[in-house]
């Protein structure tokens, strides 16, 4: 069992800059006291292999960056056809090496379970780029037995969520070999901190799980994402 712990970047607001202390890069910062970052920028624009690259140079080799795929598979082409799209990106991304963690697959609220063209979609994502992936669906149509077989036959994990988009997503899904939780904060999406007690029941599931868990703070606009995430880490 593996229990990774981060947010969604790796800026250091001014009010926990004290608990981030040394020289360097707010990641190489980072870096010393959190184990794990989601890359979310990826999702708006693409990135160059060296930039990648510094990123896997500053941090320790135990360190893994979850990468979120853009929105132009996701969103604009909506998994259709996206060979060409997705092999761009295993070029950008290989500058990772082996500091890359899962990809992170994130579907819009209006976007249904699109059948067959799901299965094709995950066989070209396997073939393109390998390695864990986790989706996060925020249709309800995702959410039934057959898509759970389907993610647990190719090893995809569903994505726990809080707030949880539909409500199924409270609990994860698909392959069990990796959970992994994204926390948007609640009740104020992307804003509110969460409390101790919420904090500590959460290290207590994480602590008697099964399996590779990851938890991604996503409440970064108040800048309570790292705060969440260091108490959740001398949590554990």
């Amino acid at each position: 069992m593996v229990v990774r712990i981060g947010t969604a970047g790796w800026s250091i607001p001014q009010q926990f800059a004290d608990r981030v202390p040394g020289e360097g890069t707010h990641l190489q910062r980072y870096a010393q006291q959190l184990n794990a970052a989601e890359i979310n920028s990826s999702f708006h624009r693409p990135h160059r292999p060296s930039t990648y690259a510094r990123w896997a140079e500053a941090v320790p080799v135990d360190f893994r960056f979850a990468v979120k795929l853009p929105k132009a598979i996701t969103h604009k082409a909506k998994l259709v056809d996206c060979d060409g799209l997705l092999a761009a990106f295993a070029g950008e991304v290989a500058g990772l090496g082996d500091k890359r963690g899962p990809l992170l697959v994130q579907l819009p609220p209006s976007f249904a379970f699109p059948g067959d063209l799901a299965a094709r979609f995950f066989d070209s994502l396997d073939r393109l780029l390998g390695g864990q992936v986790v989706i996060e669906p925020r249709h309800a149509s995702w959410y039934v037995p057959e898509v759970d077989a389907l993610l647990t036959a190719r090893r995809i994990a569903r994505v726990l969520a809080d707030p949880p988009v539909p409500e199924a997503a409270h609990a994860p899904g698909g392959w069990r070999g990796l959970t992994y939780i994204r926390l948007h904060g609640a009740p104020r999406v992307y804003w509110s901190s969460y409390d101790d007690a919420r904090l500590a029941a959460l290290a207590k599931r994480i602590a008697a799980g099964a399996g590779d868990v990851w938890t991604i703070f996503d409440n970064t606009a108040s800048g309570a994402a790292l705060g969440n995430a260091l108490d959740l880490t001398e949590l554990l």
